[in-house]
């Protein structure tokens, strides 16, 4: 397999799940009481989508926030549901020029990765000059509303965050993928229909579509081939609990699949 070098550039954040059972309710309030069992803490967002990437042997360089970003989940282990989020968002500094240039030159990528779940770390301007100074492919996942046309830049946004862009800042419709949800994905006027799996948990779902989608269009150069192949690893993903980033064995399957 051909390795690839990425930079990703993104807010990360700690995924930690508090595990426990639910037998009663609070004597205080009606709300379920949640007895600890174990804590587990797993890299989330844009370091989410920098795991996934490694998973494909990917050479990556992650540059993100300073400030922690904690997501706590409480889930119930007898029946799976998630009681409660709890997020701790500081304010976050944003992106420095000069970490940008000397992860370019330590790494001299192929492809960037754009991580964005607007935090703080990207702002508007950024996100602009990010794609502007860049004339390989450029993939940005990113909760801002306007969006730009650039012929090497592909943008992966899920339905609601289409639902949400301001109409008169889109790209061409062959530079942009919407994620669907259990409907798949829409690229260029078509539907990638996904395949169907008992769903446990939608968590992490786009960035393990991704980094997929990345790997297969840098192998490929077929954006149509590398969608199809990043439903199938989002598939994967969905029957685990929590944010999911893929193992070897995955990934094995993966390629035994297509």
């Amino acid at each position: 397999m051909d390795q690839y070098n990425v930079i990703v550039i993104g807010d990360k954040c700690t995924d930690k799940y508090v595990f426990g059972e639910t037998t009663r309710l609070s004597p205080e309030q009606p709300v379920p009481v949640l007895d600890q069992t174990r804590i587990e803490e797993r890299p989330g967002m844009a370091g989410n989508t920098e795991l996934n990437l490694k998973a494909f042997g990917v050479n990556t360089v992650l540059l993100s926030q300073r400030e922690p970003i904690t997501k706590t989940r409480f889930v119930d282990t007898n029946s799976g549901y998630q009681l409660m989020r709890l997020d701790e968002t500081p304010q976050v500094s944003r992106i420095a020029n000069a970490e940008l240039k000397m992860a370019m030159m330590h790494l001299n990528p192929d492809a960037i990765v754009i991580s964005d779940y607007d935090k703080g770390y990207i702002n508007d301007d950024d996100l602009w000059h990010l794609c502007h100074n860049f004339n390989r492919p450029v993939f940005v996942d990113t909760k801002k509303r306007r969006l730009f046309q650039k012929d090497n830049v592909y943008w992966k946004i899920n339905k609601k965050e289409y639902d949400d862009l301001i109409q008169d800042h889109l790209p061409n419709l062959s530079n942009l993928i919407v994620t669907l949800g259990s409907a798949g994905a829409s690229w260029n006027g078509m539907i990638f229909q996904p395949q169907v799996v008992k769903v446990f948990d939608v968590c992490g779902a786009g960035d393990t579509f991704l980094a997929a989608l990345v790997v297969e269009f840098l192998k490929t150069r077929n954006m149509q081939t590398a969608i199809e192949f990043a439903n199938k690893a989002a598939a994967i993903a969905v029957t685990h609990p929590g944010a999911y980033y893929l193992t070897k064995k995955d990934i094995e399957s993966l390629h035994e699949k297509i």
